[in-house]
């Protein structure tokens, strides 16, 4: 019987799965499964917010925790901008909020008769919690018919659209508030944008 051999540079410590992005299979939804995935998320009860909460994951590349946190007091409505507080000493950072998540944000604190600081608030006028929104990715993604989709895999998606759009490898890394460009590399890398005239 002969052994397999494996790179021990794309092997995590405790011996698990390779780590390094061109191993493992996809992390991330395409532009396409993100449209549908946002279209499943208006269809729920609380469909106005759920939305809400995609769109903001997927475009600015929010952890789940960085999205929970988020306040009325990190948005300026006026000149259109989000302060994304970044978690795990990443690079917090001042973000544009493009027209529709303008729009889709108004439409949201409107309906909303409390004075809470929280953007985000559960049934019960709490502030929702990480679990909240794993649920209810889980409920939307099979609404979508995407099968298993986890919070952390818009903000890669996030990263694979910019990478696909031919962005720079440091402004990915600065928008996504990373402080190891090794991490940021994984999207670009592997960006269909750079193998687009291969043949020609």
């Amino acid at each position: 019987m002969t052994r397999q051999h494996t790179d021990r540079r794309f092997v995590k410590s405790d011996g698990r799965a390779p780590v390094d992005a061109h191993l493992r299979r996809r992390d991330y939804l395409t532009a396409d499964e993100v449209k549908r995935l946002l279209a499943a998320a208006r269809l729920g009860r609380h469909g106005a917010r759920d939305h809400l909460m995609l769109l903001l994951m997927y475009r600015h590349g929010l952890r789940v925790s960085e999205l929970v946190a988020l306040r009325r007091e990190d948005l300026d409505l006026t000149s259109g901008h989000l302060w994304v507080q970044r978690l795990k000493r990443g690079l917090s950072t001042s973000q544009p909020l493009t027209c529709d998540e303008l729009r889709t944000l108004r439409r949201h604190l409107s309906g909303r008769a409390d004075l809470l600081p929280w953007l985000f608030l559960s049934e019960r006028g709490q502030p929702l919690t990480r679990q909240a929104v794993n649920y209810l990715l889980r409920c939307i993604a099979a609404r979508a018919e995407l099968g298993a989709v986890h919070p952390h895999m818009l903000r890669h998606s996030c990263g694979h659209a910019l990478a696909h759009a031919g962005r720079d490898l440091r402004l990915i890394q600065d928008y996504l508030g990373h402080r190891d460009p090794r991490h940021t590399a994984r999207y670009t890398r592997t960006a269909a944008v750079r193998f687009q005239n291969i043949w020609r």
